[in-house]
């Protein structure tokens, strides 16, 4: 089981925004597509609290290719994307990383 890591910072005020999308419409169409979540944060206390944290899981970097692209590639995703991004940009940047467990990880 691989995690990826995925850093979403926000353009300041529009946090609200973006969790409203995911609630709304990505995991919507993520199930859709077989995507697994692992879990979301924000920051309560940190460098940014325009910062959203999310953790995905993969089977193996296959799996992660073949949906991921898929999902990127949904009519339905780009055209919601379009319409929540109407009034500007949400999200400022986009970091991620693909986590591998080590042997003495709880999670694998």
């Amino acid at each position: 089981m691989l995690h990826e890591l995925r850093v979403y910072r926000c353009l300041p005020s529009r946090l609200p925004k973006l969790l409203q999308r995911f609630e709304n419409i990505t995991l919507k169409l993520w199930e859709k597509h077989g995507i697994r979540q692992a879990g979301f944060w924000t920051v309560l206390v940190g460098e940014s609290n325009h910062d959203l944290f999310y953790m995905l899981e993969w089977e193996n970097l296959a799996e992660r290719e073949q949906k991921w692209s898929a999902f990127s590639a949904d009519p339905e995703w780009l055209a919601a994307r379009a319409e929540t991004e109407r009034e500007g940009p949400i999200v400022e940047s986009i970091s991620n990383q693909i986590l591998a467990p080590t042997a003495f990880s709880r999670v694998r």
